[in-house]
């Protein structure tokens, strides 16, 4: 493993002011792919960084106690041993070939960058609770697999409801293509809009009515079956009238862009930000905690669907006390299908053991409560429209100004880096940023995943901004703000494919990349390595024989899981997928802490 120290302070933009990890040393060892992302955030947060021949991760100095992690694919024997089985083995590679009617794998590394981002949160979760005057936790453990069960979590727990889905989980999506061959996405929230669009382009009323639903949906379902004459429809309009019609109603179109067009405008800026505010009142010391290392800290989340509420979930999984901000008549996702025990199963997923504090933030009275809220809180986070915090008079210097030590976080879409970005949302980022492409493998067509790769990776970013900004706060005894997005995630996973365009490589996998073998009763998954070995017939053989039929040949390879509900008895897993006060399936927390 080549070191990683000299580059990333070399090239990469740094801020102003001190940084979380100042004058700390890290030494990075382990599998190359999952250590990736770990030098290289440890390194943008101010570590000291090099490669070590030890199988762990370490960071110490500064008067700070050792701690370490490690990091696997997942246990020992269980045949999880690189990205492709690991996918395949948590149902990944079920829930992305949903839009095609069969498991397809991810063509990106996304476990191991979700794995990697998980470890840096258990690195400074450690070092939160020893800045706090604890004990705390000295090792920290993570595997790809437990990244992949939290990645599927919400169609997990849908799959597991007391009902059944509200729409069909069937083949069908988008992107789609204009007369003059340019592929587009197309978002909206507003079912108006959608309608208002369509009717713009000529689509018959009844394909309008019956394609909302679905399309609605895809965000839970990771597929959108709406009717084909949506499609013909697109193909018979140009580009330029297209965009016309999306103006007029207020549904957004971006065009697929490709990886070159983003290595070309990349900016090489961090994928979050942090900037010290006021100085506070230092905490007292606290005992350690079984807890977690976050016990005893409070965080205010006013977040929607899945970024924020995910990032708070993470850090309530560290220990902290985690309070929703919902509007009046509480949070109307609550509701959302399939149920269990009469709470939406997705919601449970995301927002399972929050407090919930409703609030009128159009009431001047009630900004005046969340203010006295905030005065109490040690982190703020929110993923309000951007411009909504400082229109209510509620962005970081006027929280500042009353809770001069709290973390201010949000996380958002763009982070203000792209002119012309369309709606923050992970399909059009995915759009907007060449992931359509690196998905894919060359034989298929560009196209955002319809499973919410960049949601979930951004709210695993939320997670570390904060962790980041409350280890600053401990050092300084500064509040700090934080910023973090769906276009640093996209970054992020996309790296290794944007170094390839760099250096004129084909930045695409190859065609039939990590596509998972048919049997005759479902599907089989050779490792990377040992794919093109292994690409023989399998059909007429049951998945059990063909497994057997590999590994004789001193193959790698797994079954696909392709039924979310038998993740509970799967023995390849590192960790038991167990039920809440609901009976809602509830996956493993990402990390061990010891």
């Amino acid at each position: 493993m080549a070191s990683p120290a000299t580059p990333y302070d070399a090239v990469r933009r740094r801020p102003d002011g001190p940084r979380p990890l100042d004058a700390l040393r890290v030494d990075v060892g382990g599998p190359p792919a999952l250590t990736r992302v770990v030098a290289d955030h440890l390194g943008r947060l101010g570590g000291r960084v090099r490669s070590t021949d030890a199988d762990r991760i370490g960071v110490d100095g500064a008067g700070f106690a050792p701690v370490t992690a490690d990091t696997a694919w997942g246990p020992h024997g269980s045949g999880v041993e690189d990205e492709a089985t690991a996918q395949a083995a948590t149902g990944v590679m079920a829930v992305h070939g949903r839009r095609h009617g069969s498991p397809r794998g991810l063509g990106v590394d996304y476990l191991a960058t979700a794995t990697g981002v998980l470890t840096v949160q258990g690195l400074l979760a450690a070092l939160v609770a020893q800045a706090r005057g604890t004990a705390g936790p000295r090792r920290v453990g993570t595997t790809a697999d437990g990244a992949g069960l939290l990645a599927v979590s919400q169609y997990l727990a849908a799959a597991g409801a007391d009902e059944q889905e509200a729409v069909e989980l069937a083949a069908g999506g988008p992107p789609f293509t204009s007369a003059d061959g340019v592929v587009f996405e197309l978002e909206t929230l507003d079912p108006g809009a959608w309608a208002a669009f369509w009717r713009a382009l000529g689509a018959p009323a009844e394909a309008i009515r019956a394609g909302w639903r679905p399309f609605q949906f895809r965000y839970a379902t990771a597929c959108a079956p709406f009717p084909p004459a949506l499609h013909t429809v697109t193909r018979r309009h140009g580009i330029e009238e297209t965009l016309r019609a999306a103006a007029a109603s207020g549904a957004e179109v971006c065009r697929l862009r490709t990886l070159a067009e983003r290595a070309k405008e990349d900016d090489g800026a961090d994928p979050w930000s942090l900037r010290p505010l006021l100085p506070g009142t230092p905490a007292a010391p606290r005992p350690a905690s079984p807890a977690g290392p976050l016990a005893g800290m409070t965080v205010l989340e006013a977040g929607r669907r899945i970024q924020a509420p995910l990032a708070a979930h993470l850090l309530g999984l560290l220990g902290a006390r985690v309070v929703r901000i919902e509007p009046p008549g509480g949070d109307p996702l609550r509701g959302m299908p399939p149920a269990c025990d009469g709470v939406s199963a997705r919601w449970l997923a995301l927002n399972r053991g929050k407090e919930a504090v409703e609030v009128d933030i159009k009431s001047p009275g009630d900004r005046r409560r969340l203010l006295e809220l905030a005065s109490g809180a040690d982190v703020f986070l929110h993923n309000w429209a951007p411009g909504k915090a400082a229109a209510l008079g509620l962005d970081s210097a006027d929280l500042a100004a009353v809770a001069p030590s709290l973390v201010y976080a949000y996380t958002g879409g763009w982070a203000d880096r792209i002119a012309d970005a369309p709606m923050g949302t992970d399909f059009m980022v995915q759009a907007r940023t060449g992931a359509a492409e690196a998905v894919r493998p060359a034989d298929e067509p560009p196209a955002p995943s319809l499973m919410t790769l960049l949601d979930l990776l951004g709210g695993l970013h939320g997670a570390e901004a904060v962790l980041a900004g409350l280890l600053l706060r401990e050092r300084t005894g500064h509040g700090v703000r934080v910023d973090s997005s769906l276009l640093g995630a996209a970054d992020t996973l996309l790296a290794p494919a944007l170094d390839r365009v760099r250096r004129g490589d084909d930045p695409r996998p190859p065609a039939g990349f990590r596509r998972p073998l048919r049997t005759s009763d479902g599907w089989i998954a050779p490792s990377d390595d040992c794919a093109a070995a292994a690409a023989h017939d399998l059909t007429g053989m049951c998945t059990e024989d063909a497994l057997h039929r590999l590994r004789s040949r001193g193959l790698t390879a797994t079954a696909v899981t392709t039924d979310l509900a038998a993740l509970a008895h799967d023995p390849r897993l590192s960790g038991p997928i167990g039920r809440d006060a609901h009976g809602a399936p509830a996956v493993p927390d990402p990390w061990s802490l010891a």
